[in-house]
């Protein structure tokens, strides 16, 4: 007879608790990573499709979650879009502290973070939402004001903020640090977004945006760079 022999296969089992978390039940996301996913989703369906044809299902779907998980993180659309607005402003101000610009010479220093504003006022998604907010505004009364309270406002608070600091180290001389911050922003970021909302234009080229930013910096320090 001939002889059966027996071979135990290699132990391809691996770390033991390694084997044991992948015989268990999944990662469980965080709420707020599960919401930072939900806010992107909404982001690309509200600015691609506008507020009224931008349903819960539909960004709960973009997002990878269930409508019962959206729901129980955010009751409604209207928190929904008031949240992604106060988020992307959120991620600005974590990303770029206009704080730690603290060059030696105020015309790099208002330069760099006039950018740095740049970078969130033309940006694509940021100016098709406020295109969005412009069209359906008459129709939803709370979304014009929850897109200036969220967003508008308060990235006009923290550039004010940061000429406040300035004007504190002697380098600029100010009569109101939000008045100044909302000139800033306007000759930065006005026309070109109107060229893009209402003119069909591009928004400008990185270069574009620097050679802009350089002149409005020249004109600002000329009225109130400190003697």
């Amino acid at each position: 007879m001939a002889e059966i022999k027996i071979t135990r296969a290699p132990d391809q089992s691996g770390d033991p608790c390694e084997e044991r978390r992948l015989r268990g039940r999944p990662r469980v996301r965080p709420d707020d990573e599960t919401r930072q996913v939900i806010y992107e989703a909404a982001r690309h369906e509200f600015s691609n499709n506008g507020y009224a044809a931008t349903s819960i299902e539909s960004v709960a779907r973009r997002a990878g979650v269930s409508t019962k998980t959206l729901y129980r993180l955010i009751p409604n659309k209207a928190a929904l879009f008031e949240g992604m607005t106060s988020d992307r402003i959120d991620r600005f101000l974590s990303e770029i502290n206009l704080e730690a610009i603290d060059h030696a010479e105020i015309d790099e220093a208002l330069f760099a973070a006039l950018m740095a504003c740049a970078d969130l006022a033309l940006d694509k998604e940021v100016v098709a939402l406020q295109s969005m907010v412009l069209q359906e505004a008459g129709k939803f009364s709370d979304l014009a004001g929850a897109f200036y309270r969220n967003g508008i406002q308060r990235a006009v608070k923290a550039l004010a903020d940061w000429l406040t600091t300035q004007e504190k180290r002697g380098l600029i001389r100010l009569d109101d640090a939000e008045e100044a911050a909302g000139m800033l922003l306007g000759m930065v970021a006005d026309a070109p977004r109107r060229a893009t909302m209402f003119g069909g234009l591009p928004l400008p080229s990185r270069p574009q945006i620097e050679a802009r930013v350089r002149k409005c910096v020249g004109v600002f320090l000329r009225g109130y760079r400190a003697a």
